[in-house]
């Protein structure tokens, strides 16, 4: 499992928004010169938070996106699935995917499912909030 930029990205400008929650709607402008990151690309990732009713819109002056719920609300892991489609290490245990016609002789399915139950435990313990709260001192390096 590879999370993409997508999905990274998605938690870079949720946390953005949290720690900017006081200034009322966001410019996307502002994110991206903040992120780093091109504010075409951020517009697809916006859309999907906007359709999943994570972030709101508004258009015109003073216009711009803000969280639609507190972040301590946000959980991660649903990000992320909505983001990537699915965290599932195996194609066999994605939602709606194909049967795995070797699943009764799989000697190794186990071992997938308990991997697949595990990052889902992990990533559902996190909120934007904790994320903003994250404690980064450890990425201070000085030379």
């Amino acid at each position: 499992m590879l999370i993409s930029t997508k999905g990274r990205y998605a938690l870079r400008i949720l946390v953005d928004m949290a720690e900017h929650k006081g200034n009322g709607y966001i410019k996307l402008k502002d994110i991206a010169e903040r992120q780093e990151i091109s504010e075409k690309y951020l517009e697809s990732i916006v859309k999907q938070l906007v359709i999943n009713h994570i972030v709101v819109g508004l258009r015109g002056k003073g216009g711009g996106y803000r969280l639609n719920k507190e972040p301590d609300a946000i959980n991660v892991g649903e990000v992320l699935r909505f983001m990537e489609g699915s965290l599932a290490p195996v194609a066999c245990l994605e939602n709606g995917g194909e049967p795995c016609p070797h699943v009764s002789k799989c000697r190794t399915v186990g071992f997938w499912r308990g991997l697949d139950e595990t990052i889902r435990r992990y990533t559902d313990s996190f909120t934007v909030a904790d994320l903003v709260r994250a404690d980064n001192s450890g990425y201070d390096y000085v030379i």
